[in-house]
């Protein structure tokens, strides 16, 4: 198993962007130096509690600041990009990171954000989109050599040259393209069937395990109709997770803490207003009311001991079946840095190795 983290990136309203910048910045270092093999980096545009808009502001700061981690959007808000300009931008961003970039994308899920671009997400537009906008990006990084793409919502065309020096010339480092990563919500998950179909990278939101376990039934679905065979070992899974030397510390500083105010100040309450608690409860008969952050702290996160969180992940993992990355969900732990460090060291040096027996392939041959 490998350790990587997914940030939204989250900051209470009252955070100065640049401070919470700062802030997403020092905990990529952090991530690198201890050893974390990748980072994905959220777009929104609309939530004060999420409130970046530009990714890859964070994405080139980042890979210019470490060594060794993988970082990239997670993901690009499609609909809100036009394609020929965005291949561009990424593929420039790729040479940049001397190969070190991952691909993100996404559809965009919240309605403040559809109102903002007018994009119709209720009746499905931004999947749309999003489809049509990935099939002409990769389009333009292929060796087709001319194309005119007309389609619902683009019109692109790759041309010939002109006056024997202007033409398409910008491609990523990584061949075909970086790694794409596509992040899912829903059993049926219409993204995660397209990560089984076109090998990309999956990914499942920080929910109740045992629903979460579904998800890969999408991606062998997808994956069973491109006659492809899905590799546990690409399935990503995020999950909230705080590390401190008892439970009891770790429980004071996540539930007690930004962990805990930001789940009952903004994610709860999105979730509630989408109809979407549900997909944080281990029964259905739990009422709305009962989902907390103390009720997702005993239910969902791993929180506690070394000895407590590994317990919990490998736990997690018996109940999906097995996945290859987990990733840390992040908070804004600006006010209390070190307390954040900790964890993070501890869940690299004190909780993966007690959990170096969990392999994705063993998981596949039980199933």
């Amino acid at each position: 198993m490998e350790i990587g983290f997914f940030s939204m990136p989250s900051h209470p309203p009252e955070r100065d962007l640049r401070e919470g910048h700062e802030w997403d910045l020092q905990h990529i270092r952090w991530a690198d130096e201890l050893g974390f093999t990748e980072g994905w980096i959220g777009e929104h545009h609309t939530a004060p509690w999420e409130p970046h808009p530009a990714p890859d502001f964070l994405v080139i700061e980042g890979l210019r600041q470490t060594e060794t981690i993988r970082l990239g959007p997670g993901g690009f808000l499609l609909p809100y990009h036009h394609p020929a300009e965005l291949a561009n931008r990424i593929a420039m961003m790729d040479r940049l990171s001397q190969g070190r970039l991952n691909f993100g994308v996404a559809a965009s899920g919240l309605p403040s954000d559809w109102q903002m671009f007018n994009v119709d997400g209720m009746s499905g537009e931004n999947r749309d989109m999003t489809r049509e906008a990935l099939d002409i990006i990769l389009r333009l990084w292929s060796d087709e050599p001319e194309f005119d793409y007309k389609g619902r919502f683009w019109h692109v065309t790759k041309g010939a040259e002109m006056f024997g020096f202007l033409r398409p010339h910008l491609f990523p480092l990584q061949k075909p393209h970086p790694p794409i990563g596509v992040a899912g919500l829903s059993k049926n998950s219409d993204t995660l069937k397209l990560a089984g179909e076109r090998g990309f990278l999956p990914m499942s939101l920080n929910l109740n395990p045992a629903y979460v376990g579904s998800h890969w039934d999408a991606v062998e679905e997808g994956a069973a109709r491109a006659g492809r065979t899905a590799d546990r070992g690409e399935w990503r899974m995020v999950r909230e997770v705080f590390v401190a030397e008892t439970d009891e510390e770790a429980w004071r500083l996540s539930v007690g803490d930004m962990m805990g105010r930001m789940m009952g100040d903004y994610f709860l309450p999105l979730l509630a207003n989408f109809g979407f608690l549900e997909f944080l409860k281990h029964d259905q008969n739990v009422p709305d009311s009962d989902v907390t952050p103390e009720y997702c702290a005993k239910h969902n996160w791993l929180v506690g001991s070394p000895a407590t969180v590994a317990e919990k992940l490998e736990a997690v993992y018996e109940d999906v079946g097995g996945f290859g990355q987990l990733l840390l969900f992040c908070f804004d732990y600006a006010d209390k840095p070190e307390a954040w460090r900790t964890s993070m060291g501890l869940l690299m040096n004190e909780v993966l190795p007690r959990v170096s027996h969990l392999t994705p392939d063993a998981a596949a041959a039980a199933e």
